[in-house]
């Protein structure tokens, strides 16, 4: 691996860290389910980014995640965040619908 692909991933990490900590802290302050969707995207976020270092590193064998050839690890984690922000976006647009 050379050196700018180590700090690509590194800045990655600690960028996502930084979000999945605040996203934590926000997380125990609020009670709203669109912002606790807000959350759990981030974190989501992060996990995909984990997944993806794991198994760059070797640490994690993708093909463990593949039935029939399909990267279902690297679909389901890459999807996921923008799946539980279009939930907070969803609850968000029919909470202001409602009223």
């Amino acid at each position: 691996m050379n050196a700018g692909l180590t700090v690509y991933l590194v800045s990655r990490l600690l960028v996502a860290a930084t979000t999945a900590f605040l996203a934590i802290v926000l997380w125990s302050r609020t009670r709203d389910l669109a912002w606790m969707l807000i959350v759990i995207g981030a974190i989501a976020s992060y996990a995909d980014i984990l997944f993806d270092l794991l198994v760059r590193f070797g640490l994690l064998d993708e093909a463990r995640f593949s039935p029939f050839g399909l990267p279902l690890g690297r679909i389901v984690f890459s999807n996921l965040p923008y799946l539980f922000l279009s939930a907070a976006f969803l609850v968000m647009i029919l909470r202001k619908r409602v009223r």
